[in-house]
């Protein structure tokens, strides 16, 4: 009898490759984005606790964003990456709900692998979840409120909300009346451009002494000495050249050889600056922001014509200083005229802790502000700015869509309700793939309680009764007293755009990792690599 031919196993990845295919590949993904969910899920809510992240050099930041925790995490699994995205993303589009955009993927992953466990394929669990997606955005801008741009109340209640279990929450009142008025006052017909609002932070005073400067903060100090201290009705020159004789771009030599020609070389030089202040004066100046250098020579002579000056301003203060009084930059001093000059009712320089910073204030109508933060400490100035980062966030968010819903909870059990109403409408496996995502819905009441140290179970039995009794779609969890309450009653407001967004990039990163079957990690070494016939280096042997 003729024996059977044996072949040699074929390798086709060079020597150090791992690679994990089919159920394995997929348990590895949904554990790494478990794992990070797991990691931001106990900061969610009024009562969520805080991260203490340490790198090498010994920085410590001590906050809850959730963006910020996976930023400073360096996280190295590829699947894990991919959740961290969703992270970014929400912080571009919105500005705040990144906690729950990453912990709503966790726990989408989590069903989806439930119904893998039942060998349903996962292309049907991803069109599922593609359904309910599209549904869920249907169903939150039906509940989503009408609000009133001109209604102030109501921001400072999105913004109060935002900053609630933040380190600014003791001071939530002052802070978020800075960011409405700040955001109001940068709004113009193209929108809110975010960039526009400038965050300054100093230590050495309590939070409650921050303000809005309606005008640019710079941590500049004058130049000279001699120069005025304060300048009132400030004419300003913002200037994008050096005022300063320019060197020869290329190694060149000068041949003196009299004394007189030296002489007449200097007298040269100061001339060309002495023109270049004459047209500053000209223009009626009385401030000059420079973004690049100014002589000694230059100084003296601003300073003997009363001219506050600054340089080395950086270029996104300049736009805004442009956009605060109304100046246009001028990149050659020739060209600079009496109408590029911009007003502020006041220009000076004021000793803010250990420092001497340029304040450029009562600008008329400025489109851009800064919001000067005060705190006792480091750690505690950079935790208020991402508070109010987040707050100023939602607050454009909420005037960009006219749009808002009570958050506590109440969306995503009423989302969720709507969505098994949804599901029992359809036929096919896709049907329960649309009930995972309703239930994957219920992590954020249910985290909600348990950061708060309450019930889940019970609370999560309170919040369904009361919305399936239709009484109210607003039922939300009030995590200090452990009742349920009518969020929007109590001003638990959020803009809509957290919600959809948050679902949206959930729903499609869940979606792409749940269609990767095979994982193969290159060992980046070149020891494997093919030589030039297509084989590795050792032949047969280095296949493996």
């Amino acid at each position: 009898m003729a024996q059977p031919t044996q072949y040699q196993p074929i390798f086709i990845l060079p020597e150090g490759s791992q690679r994990t295919t089919g159920r394995d590949a997929q348990r590895n993904n949904i554990a790494a984005a478990k794992a990070v969910a797991e990691t931001v899920r106990t900061t969610l809510g009024p009562k969520g606790m805080d991260k203490m992240l340490v790198d090498s050099m010994g920085d410590v930041v001590v906050t809850n964003d959730g963006v910020t925790i996976l930023e400073e995490m360096s996280i190295e699994h590829p699947t894990a990456k991919m959740i961290v995205e969703v992270a970014k993303t929400q912080e571009n589009e919105v500005g705040d709900g990144t906690t729950t955009a990453v912990v709503l993927a966790g726990n989408l992953l989590k069903n989806a692998e439930e119904l893998l466990d039942d060998n349903i394929h996962p292309t049907v669990i991803a069109k599922g979840y593609r359904m309910a997606a599209e549904k869920s955005q249907e169903i939150l801008n039906e509940l989503a409120e009408k609000i009133n741009e001109n209604d102030n109340e109501t921001l400072k209640k999105a913004a109060i909300t935002a900053m609630t279990g933040k380190g600014a929450e003791g001071n939530k009142e002052v802070l978020s009346n800075l960011a409405v008025q700040a955001v109001r006052l940068v709004r113009d017909e193209n929108g809110i451009d975010l960039e526009t609002i400038k965050f300054e932070k100093k230590t050495g005073d309590i939070i409650e002494n921050s303000e809005l400067i309606k005008g640019i903060v710079m941590d500049k100090e004058r130049v000279h000495s001699v120069m005025p201290k304060k300048v009132k009705d400030a004419k300003i020159a913002l200037l994008d050249a050096a005022l300063e004789v320019k060197g020869p771009e290329s190694d060149t030599k000068i041949e003196i050889n009299d004394p007189r020609q030296l002489q007449a070389f200097i007298d040269q030089e100061e001339r060309t600056i002495k023109d270049m202040i004459e047209k500053v004066k000209n223009s009626g100046a009385n401030v000059v922001i420079c973004q690049k250098g100014i002589d000694d020579l230059a100084q003296h002579y601003l300073a003997k014509a009363g001219i506050y000056a600054v340089r080395r301003v950086k270029k996104s203060d300049l736009d805004n200083l442009a956009r605060a009084t109304g100046a246009k930059v001028v990149n050659s001093i020739k060209e600079l005229s009496s109408e590029d000059i911009g007003y502020a009712g006041i220009v000076e320089e004021l000793k803010v802790g250990n420092e001497l910073m340029t304040y450029v204030r009562e600008c008329k109508n400025p489109k851009s502000v800064t919001i000067l933060l005060r705190g006792g400490t480091q750690h505690v100035v950079d935790e208020i700015e991402r508070a109010m980062k987040d707050a100023i966030g939602d607050i454009a968010a909420m005037l960009k869509s006219g749009k808002a819903v009570a958050g506590a909870g109440a969306t995503e059990i009423e989302l969720a309700k709507r969505l098994r109403i949804y599901a029992n409408s359809l036929s096919g496996k896709e049907q329960l793939a649309v009930l995972a995502f309703a239930e994957a819905m219920e992590i954020i009441p249910r985290t909600l309680a348990e950061n708060a140290g309450l019930d889940p179970v019970d609370i999560l039995a309170e919040l369904k009764s009361k919305h399936d009794q239709n009484e109210g779609k607003w039922a939300g969890i009030n995590v200090f007293t452990g009742k349920i309450m009518d969020a929007w009653k109590e001003g638990v407001i959020e803009p809509l755009k957290i919600k959809t967004q948050a679902v949206a990039s959930a729903s499609e990163v869940t979606e792409l990792i749940l269609r990767i079957d095979d994982v193969i990690a290159s060992s980046g070494s070149s020891k494997g690599a093919p030589n030039a016939r297509g084989m590795p280096p050792n032949g047969m042997e280095g296949m493996m």
